[in-house]
């Protein structure tokens, strides 16, 4: 078994609830507490794992699926992810296609499990989850179609291996940078787009959808979004690391560190920023679209002006 399987494999085991430990940690340290340890989430996920589930009489076999769909299809993309800044677990042409589709299909069965409850105040939060959906997906293609062509690459780890070589690949650079955050902070449903801790009725979204389901369903639904952190968190760490594709021990070791820098970076704007409005939060997702699509004009630019 190679060392780079090996790494891998421990990250996708360990990160994920490192990254959420950190988050809350950070929240913590800036309202002026303490906070929880940081592997509080794994004892978390544990704890709901040997609770038993309770299941409405008006749900269908649907209701019980959903959340470890929303599992598998996370760990999916969780493959195609770079997350020690290198080849991935598994790598395909066109795979970020498989990760976007991944992520839609787990967020698809989410929201019929909501609907599946019968609950108008369920359907609610699945109305508002397809909206913002619908806008993270084209900003995901943009920005990774515009990294694609200005590496001229067809697989996502490589086109995260962003060089900065002159004005236009900077430019790129920072809009990609700036567009995954954006879709991190919607795919996870973190603030300012959400807030996964809220219960007021009129501004709950992804907490809303799950709010009947209990035990190992919720500890499956707890545990996809906190791989879903890995994946983004990985995929900024990726393009920020200076040396990334080289393969090395110390370029693994700082896409890590990266990865639990945007972990802080996310803790503090979920300390500083409020939630925004619900017909604000399109407007923001939209900044991940604007930049998408000036990564995509600085490729388009540089690659007509190239010899």
């Amino acid at each position: 078994m190679s060392p780079a399987l090996v790494g891998n494999v421990l990250v996708l085991l360990v990160m994920p609830f490192l990254l959420t430990g950190v988050i809350n940690r950070v929240k913590s340290l800036w309202s002026g507490r303490k906070g929880p340890p940081l592997f509080q989430p794994a004892w978390d996920v544990l704890r709901l794992l040997r609770k038993s589930s309770v299941y409405s009489t008006t749900t269908t076999p649907l209701f019980r699926i959903a959340p470890w769909v929303l599992l598998v299809t996370s760990l999916g993309s969780a493959l195609v992810t770079p997350l020690l800044g290198s080849t991935p677990l598994l790598s395909f042409a066109f795979d970020f296609v498989v990760l976007a589709y991944a992520w839609g299909l787990g967020r698809a069965a989410l929201m019929l499990a909501a609907l599946d409850t019968g609950s108008s105040f369920e359907g609610m939060g699945a109305a508002r989850e397809a909206t913002f959906s619908a806008l993270v997906e084209p900003a995901l293609f943009l920005v990774v179609g515009a990294l694609g062509l200005f590496t001229r690459t067809h697989t996502l780890h490589q086109a995260l291996f962003l060089h900065i070589d002159d004005g236009a690949s900077a430019l790129a650079w920072v809009c990609a940078v700036v567009a995954l955050l954006v879709v991190l902070q919607t795919e996870t449903a973190r603030m300012p787009v959400d807030d996964p801790t809220t219960h007021l009725e009129l501004t709950m979204v992804h907490e809303v959808m799950v709010l009947d389901h209990s035990g190992p369903d919720l500890a499956a639904i707890q545990l996809a979004n906190s791989v879903k952190l890995l994946v983004g968190a990985s995929a900024i760490a990726t393009l920020l690391n200076p040396l990334a594709g080289a393969g090395t021990a110390l370029s693994a070791g700082l896409t890590v560190l990266l990865s639990l820098l945007v972990a802080v970076v996310v803790g503090t704007i979920e300390s500083l920023i409020a939630r925004l409005r619900l017909q604000t939060v399109p407007k923001y997702v939209g900044l991940a679209i604007a930049a998408g699509a000036i990564a995509l004009l600085a490729t388009t630019w540089r690659l007509g002006g190239a010899p």
